[in-house]
């Protein structure tokens, strides 16, 4: 028995409308680390193509207020720095950029203790909470500024960077998800895919530098317990460097199938490994149409 969702058609029929269309839409989706802002850095150098980070759009948009506010409150701690804050005579801001979200890091956080700089659990989980709302809000604003590309910047082509964590705030199996009902049907959905050499390079690069993460809160709550339980201590003394560190395999690893159910309902797939020798947009136009005819091969046919 075929449990697949009813395949909506995708935004290009065929390989070969795809690479004729004037106007290309794309959302690449996928781990952190494999190629989506690669490819959308090619891409907009071309001079062509739109770039929306959808991480950036989280850090200025979404989370803008609550990094700055983070910010200043560190800075009432110190004495000089709070009479100034009151007098209005200096200001903080967040320096976000594409290829530095450290801010955004920065703020999400590490549960665990706070002389290694971790956060308390439960501020923990408030900042994730403010997080998904942020990327949900930032998904929905693509289409916009998809058409604020052409209608202000003429931009013919699109290219949306979206965050690793996608996957966590939308479900694949479900046909009327707000995210996936909004923008998948009008954009083409591309999973850059990972095999389990890429997973490893993953795992030992995040070891060697730990960065926050977003996990949904039942799983982030199963692991929590686990990582206390196996460290033998309370919440207040974990190393939030070594949880983060401990988390990340399964991480990925429970997202791999949502990634592909998300790839299988919604849009096509190419590989890491592809990816990675992309040099110019007529490579990645290149790749995409085969994935095209693939996929409509596979459900028999661009009709479908």
């Amino acid at each position: 028995m075929d449990d697949r969702l009813p395949l909506p058609q995708l935004a290009y029929a065929s390989g070969d409308t795809w690479r004729s269309a004037r106007t290309k839409r794309v959302i690449l989706f996928g781990m952190s680390g494999l190629g989506k802002t690669h490819v959308s850095d090619i891409l907009r150098r071309t001079g062509q193509w739109f770039h929306y980070s959808v991480d950036y759009r989280i850090g200025t948009r979404y989370m803008g207020e609550f990094i700055v506010d983070d910010f200043r409150k560190r800075a009432m701690r110190d004495p000089v720095l709070a009479e100034l804050l009151r007098s209005d005579s200096i200001s903080i801001a967040s320096k976000i950029r594409f290829d530095n979200l450290d801010p955004l890091s920065t703020y999400v956080g590490k549960p665990g203790d706070v002389e290694k700089g971790g956060i308390p659990f439960d501020e923990y989980m408030t900042r994730q909470a403010q997080h998904r709302n942020a990327e949900i809000g930032a998904m929905l604003d693509t289409d916009y500024f998809a058409r604020r590309a052409k209608d202000i910047y003429d931009y013919d082509s699109f290219v949306c960077d979206t965050s690793g964590s996608l996957i966590e705030v939308v479900d694949p199996d479900d046909p009327e998800d707000i995210v996936l009902e909004t923008l998948f049907r009008t954009m083409l959905a591309v999973w850059i895919r990972g095999d389990d050499d890429h997973l490893q390079l993953l795992v030992d690069r995040f070891s060697r530098d730990p960065k926050p993460m977003y996990y949904q809160p039942e799983f982030l709550t199963v692991l929590w317990d686990e990582f206390l339980t196996r460290e033998g201590c309370p919440p207040d003394q974990a190393d939030p460097n070594q949880f983060i560190r401990w988390g990340y395999r399964r991480l990925l690893t429970q997202r791999l199938p949502r990634y592909a159910a998300l790839a299988r309902n919604w849009g096509v797939t190419i590989e890491a490994d592809d990816v990675s020798r992309i040099k110019s947009a007529e490579d990645f136009i290149d790749l995409i149409a085969p994935a095209i005819d693939s996929r409509n091969a596979a459900v028999g046919g661009a009709d479908t």
